[in-house]
């Protein structure tokens, strides 16, 4: 395997050159798993965008900043808000910084909306990626509109206190990058599915442009909301 260079964020920042494993048997679902995770360590970027909730098109301007040690959401609107995302710590850690303090988010809190927006404290703590029960569901997985191939793998909750408990992910061969995620609750119902839609490349290196992300009545698999996520060019930290 030859890594020629890897600056990808799991559904938001992916490198434009690749993983090659020429006729190797394909790697497991824990190397793959940990691909993902070991791409934080690697950002140095800041970028703006907006989430955009599809049905009554309101708009949440953010900054975002990507380093070694953190991923930041700056929240504009009123009232401020900042969550961090600690990477320093195994798991990583999520705090929520608002007036009068910061605060670690509690597990209790993980399926609570962020900013009325179908991303709630679990999606930006990312949980997920640090389970230990994980398996291959199929290693030439594609996704058909985006034509890409990908692993997908799945990861199971160590316990019911979240709100997911399985969820897929469809890891981008060529970079190493989640470029679909779907999560189910305990009864196997989706709940949640992130897929990325547009990607942009700037200074060699492809990154996310926009990303849909869809909640799911789990009753009857109606879609309960859709929020947009669409990100500017990158600047890269001094």
């Amino acid at each position: 395997m030859i890594m020629k260079r890897r600056l990808f964020l799991a559904f938001l920042v992916a490198a434009s050159s690749s993983i090659t494993y020429a006729e190797d048997p394909p790697p497991s679902a824990e190397h793959v798993l940990s691909l993902v995770r070991r791409s934080y360590a690697l950002q140095d970027h800041k970028m703006t965008g907006r989430l955009r909730d599809d049905d009554t098109g309101r708009e949440e301007p953010l900054d975002l900043t990507l380093s070694s040690t953190v991923m930041r959401f700056l929240f504009k609107n009123t009232p401020p808000e900042i969550v961090h995302l600690d990477l320093t710590t195994n798991p990583a850690t999520l705090w929520q910084v608002k007036q009068g303090g910061s605060s670690q988010v509690p597990v209790k809190n993980a399926a609570d909306s962020v900013r009325g927006m179908d991303f709630n404290y679990e999606d930006l703590s990312l949980r997920f990626i640090y389970w230990k029960n994980v398996k291959m569901l199929d290693a030439n997985a594609r996704i058909t509109a985006a034509r890409i191939k990908c692993w997908l793998i799945r990861v199971t909750a160590p316990d019911q206190s979240g709100p997911y408990y399985t969820v897929d992910l469809w890891v981008h061969q060529e970079s190493g990058g989640v470029a679909k995620m779907e999560a189910y609750n305990t009864l196997s119902k989706m709940v949640k599915r992130f897929q990325v839609n547009k990607m942009q490349k700037v200074d060699g290196v492809t990154v996310l442009k926009e990303m849909k992300v869809e909640s799911f009545n789990p009753l009857n698999g109606d879609i309960k909301g859709r929020t947009y996520m669409t990100m500017d060019a990158p600047v890269k930290q001094k």
